[in-house]
């Protein structure tokens, strides 16, 4: 059994993902915030545990992530909001996290960002968006310097609709990304936990035609 360490654990990829590992068996611990939230986190199957992230030391996450064998990042300011807390979580408490990481010896991570993600995003500054997409380049930016087996995951605009499981991988024009339901976004994460051969990639996928499974076997 494999156990599972995931932060923002209350957002809907995060629940859903949870859903997803407990039924296969895994052993999935899931970090929120809020108390209040433990009980959302603990139907699913996951065990609910509290750490904020935006507060917390590298040594603190560290302790947390002990004893875990993958850890997937599904936390986030929310975008659009306070700059600064972006920058504070999105950035800062996600590279902390990376560090954590490697200091308890977690090797796999997993790292939710979206499609297009990067330093030539494009977002202009005077965009409320402006401060996700800067703190997210960073962020994935510094994962990729990390001796962590990690993977980025870029899906196209979230949306609540069903995940049925088919995809499109590095979709050619990302402005045509359309949507990507977050159920599709927990499947593929999922599947990504299970496919040590993805190590060192940058996945960028949108909802699409293909069953996830032959696409992303097709990616190595």
């Amino acid at each position: 059994m494999t156990r599972i360490a995931i932060i923002g654990g209350h957002g809907k990829v995060a629940l859903e993902l949870s859903r997803i590992l407990a039924a296969e068996g895994q052993d999935v611990t899931s970090f929120v915030r809020n108390p209040d939230h433990q009980s959302d986190v603990a139907a699913t199957g996951a065990t609910p545990a509290l750490l904020d992230v935006e507060h917390s030391t590298t040594a603190e996450i560290a302790e947390a992530l002990r004893n875990h064998d993958a850890v997937v990042w599904s936390a986030g300011a929310g975008g659009g909001g306070s700059p600064e807390r972006t920058y504070a979580v999105d950035r800062d408490a996600a590279v902390r996290s990376m560090d954590a990481a490697a200091e308890a010896g977690v090797g796999r991570y997993i790292m939710v960002s979206y499609l297009g993600a990067g330093p030539d995003h494009g977002v202009p500054k005077d965009d409320s968006f402006f401060a996700y997409a800067e703190a997210k380049a960073a962020a994935d930016s510094y994962l990729r310097g990390t001796a962590l087996n990690w993977t980025i995951l870029g899906p196209g605009t979230l949306t609540d609709g069903p995940g049925n499981g088919l995809i499109d991988v590095d979709p050619a024009d990302a402005a045509e990304a359309q949507g990507t339901a977050r159920d599709n976004v927990a499947l593929v994460a999922a599947a990504v936990l299970g496919l040590p051969s993805l190590a060192g990639r940058t996945i960028e996928f949108r909802d699409g035609t293909l069953p996830l499974a032959g696409a992303l076997a097709a990616l190595g």
